[in-house]
């Protein structure tokens, strides 16, 4: 079965974004996309590919989902099919149509729908944010993995946005970065 890896950049206090959705605070150094090009390819915007020298086919995952507010900026600057390698899921109650023919939008339960995903064949899923579908989709997150941002926001989109709702999660790796961000690996349960 496919697993759902929820792979988030995080600010120590466990928000995603400010409260506007930008996310411009969040450590931009070499090392960062250098570790995401290395180690998850995929996770990159299609536009910025080529530049970094990402020409590879898919590694781990062949399938992205991502809440409206997540999806929307990139939309409004006009990249409305930002992981072309993918494909695209967006969950959304209140956007109707795709605005791009290449991304598919859900409005039915998050669960349901991506219950049956993992039992698809193909590649891992990323679970790209944001914080209500997260927490949403929580239950079926098999592996945890957040660039953990040393800054703290105060403020913002929070990593899941739920009510309490504890879920367990066994610490399976760390990688220092030398800008400060730490990535940690979870895989679900205890």
């Amino acid at each position: 079965m496919r697993k759902l890896v929820y792979f988030v950049a995080s600010t120590i206090d466990g928000f995603i974004a400010a409260p506007d959705g930008s996310w411009d605070f969040f450590v931009l150094e070499d090392d960062v996309p250098a570790f995401m090009r290395e180690h998850y390819p995929e996770t990159l915007p299609t536009h910025v590919r080529a530049a970094m020298g990402v020409d590879a086919p898919n590694r781990v995952f062949d399938t992205v989902l991502m809440g409206r507010g997540t999806y929307q900026p990139g939309a409004a600057a006009g990249f409305t099919n930002p992981y072309a390698h993918l494909r695209q899921i967006i969950f959304s109650r209140s956007m109707t149509t795709s605005p791009d023919p290449a991304v598919e939008v859900v409005a039915g339960d998050p669960r349901a729908f991506v219950a049956k995903l993992k039992e698809e064949p193909g590649r891992d899923i990323w679970l790209c944010g944001g914080g209500s579908l997260a927490g949403e989709l929580m239950p079926l997150v098999d592996e945890l993995i957040i660039k953990l941002n040393p800054v703290v926001a105060g403020a913002g989109v929070p990593l899941t946005a739920t009510g309490f709702d504890p879920h367990g999660f066994t610490l399976t790796g760390t990688t220092p970065l030398p800008s400060g961000v730490v990535v940690l690996s979870y895989r679900a349960g205890r």
